[in-house]
């Protein structure tokens, strides 16, 4: 199991560090214990924030509502829960319970 990840009954919550202002905009495997994402807003008034949430949503299938920030909000390393993710992006890793 990969470190970055844990269930909690049907959510997930995911262990990430962000790499704001990024070129490109996905998965870049693990950092440390945390899985590393890069996206391309800057970290300026919560927009890298906003474009995290909206690439976790498409990502797992779920509404924007869904996702939520539980710690790091102006950090690179955050804590997100999704709640009840309809599907699992490729080559990540996570297996459900």
């Amino acid at each position: 199991m990969a470190d970055f990840y844990n269930w909690r009954g049907a959510d997930l919550v995911l262990d990430c560090h962000l790499q704001p202002g990024a070129r490109t905009i996905g998965f870049a495997g693990q950092h440390g214990q945390r899985l590393k994402i890069r996206i391309s807003a800057p970290p300026v008034d919560g927009k890298a924030n906003n474009m995290l949430m909206e690439f976790l949503a498409a990502e797992f299938g779920v509404g924007k509502r869904q996702v939520s920030l539980l710690s790091g909000q102006q950090s690179r390393q955050k804590r997100l829960l999704i709640e009840a993710p309809q599907r699992l992006p490729d080559g990540l890793g996570i297996i459900r319970p």
